[in-house]
């Protein structure tokens, strides 16, 4: 079941559901506006140009208020939101369909598992022929609350767990049958 407004403010109001900071106009009829935080990570260059699944992947890290995203160009950027899910509540992200009309690609993997703590970091693509200015704190998407037929066996806990500002992938630190 998709949460209402009303849902996600009484989850908020009971500290059920954490977003901080949250305003009272991000809550939309059945999800939170989401707003750029100020983090911008980038894939260092490697000396071979391959990047590998089994090394860790050096990234460079900046905060800023404005950030230019060259056409074909990938960033990860973040949420100014921190989230702490309950175990019984998973969310999904979407992008503003503005920005899509624009060329801007905003992805996450699209979920945000139960039990999950920190801001969340978004994959950003720049498809279009032109540059576009990022400014932290313009609303980039939304979050939407399912609610689950019962908590969690087994919440979130891994790897992204706590994560503040845009985290690269830690995919090196998969083992075989890991979630993550």
């Amino acid at each position: 079941m998709i949460l209402s407004d009303k849902t996600i403010k009484r989850m908020l109001d009971e500290k059920s559901l954490i977003i901080e900071p949250c305003a009272a106009e991000q809550i939309q009829p059945a999800s939170v506006d989401i707003r750029l935080g100020s983090t911008f990570s980038v894939v260092d260059d490697t000396p071979s140009g391959i990047i590998t699944l089994n090394n860790e992947i050096k990234y460079r890290t900046i905060t800023t208020d404005t950030y230019l995203i060259m056409p074909g160009q990938f960033v990860l950027a973040t949420t100014m939101e921190y989230f702490e899910l309950p175990d019984d509540l998973t969310a999904f992200v979407e992008g503003r369909s503005s920005l899509g009309r624009m060329g801007l690609f905003i992805q996450n993997a699209g979920w945000v598992d139960p039990g999950f703590k920190g801001e969340i970091t978004l994959e950003l693509f720049n498809a279009n022929r032109c540059a576009i200015e990022l400014r932290s704190g313009r609303r980039v998407g939304q979050l939407v609350f399912a609610q689950m037929d019962e908590a969690a066996l087994n919440p979130y806990r891994g790897k992204y767990q706590g994560q503040r500002g845009a985290t690269g992938s830690k995919v090196f630190l998969d083992s075989e049958g890991q979630r993550d």
